[in-house]
């Protein structure tokens, strides 16, 4: 079966915001740039300068709302946009205090409160504490929306990279393989185990799916896409060929 790029995403500030893409340059042991490569921190988290949990950071499971969040780049300026927010176009090195100001009203008030937008280190700061590609299947997707009865939206898996072609759930069998994909190869190093976040619509961001439970139910785990760290630069676009070696 001939398999390939389907769609490609990245999410320039954890948690908040989505960002369609045509193509990417990688670097070789790096993440998709500019994909988590801010965060806004919670509570009494404070910035160490390196990967941190992701715990301290406001993001889907805990404020459904933010997975309505949708993101735009242009340069060092980033929009986020919300159905019930305005607009807010930022330099997220310098505006910091707008981006928690302005997700405040969608962050529920009974959790550690957001308050400092970071940068992450070069390496972003994705859930793993090693940078990689997540990498999902359009087909694995509609097998879970039609266990769920439910069209469901690519982005509440938050994933950076989506495969057509694969038979469902098969790529949670590659871990340990190398692929070709574009100009990159790379190689597997796990399955994403999912959390709460993947329950919200991402139009609405109200949580209406079980899909922890429809994946646990039908597949006997919570597991949703893979994580390859990527092994030399290149350039990966819509429709390139997904191969595995």
């Amino acid at each position: 079966m001939s398999a390939t790029v389907a769609n490609l995403w990245r999410h320039p500030i954890k948690g908040i915001g989505a960002e369609p893409l045509s193509k990417v340059r990688l670097s070789r042991g790096g993440p998709v740039p500019l994909d988590r490569a801010y965060g806004v921190l919670t509570g009494d988290a404070v910035d160490t300068g390196e990967w941190q949990s992701c715990r301290y950071f406001a993001r889907g499971c805990f404020g459904p709302e933010l997975m309505a969040v949708n993101a735009r780049s242009d340069g060092d300026l980033i929009t986020l946009s919300h159905p019930k927010l305005d607009d807010l176009t930022v330099n997220p090195d310098l505006d910091g205090a707008k981006v928690v100001d302005w997700i405040k009203p969608i962050y529920p008030a009974d959790r550690a409160a957001p308050h400092t937008l970071i940068k992450a280190p070069a390496g972003g700061m994705a859930d793993a504490d090693f940078s990689a590609v997540s990498i999902l299947s359009t087909t694995s997707l509609a097998d879970l929306g039609q266990t769920l009865g439910a069209d469901l939206d690519q982005r509440r898996f938050r994933g950076n990279l989506w495969v057509d072609g694969l038979t469902a759930w098969s790529e949670l069998d590659l871990v340990g393989r190398e692929l070709q994909i574009g100009d990159v190869r790379l190689k597997v190093i796990d399955r994403i185990q999912r959390c709460r976040a993947t329950e919200t619509n991402p139009e609405t961001g109200e949580r209406d799916q079980t899909t922890l439970k429809a994946i646990r139910d039908s597949q006997g785990h919570t597991d949703f896409g893979i994580r390859a760290e990527v092994l030399n630069d290149g350039e990966i676009a819509l429709g390139d060929r997904f191969e595995v070696l």
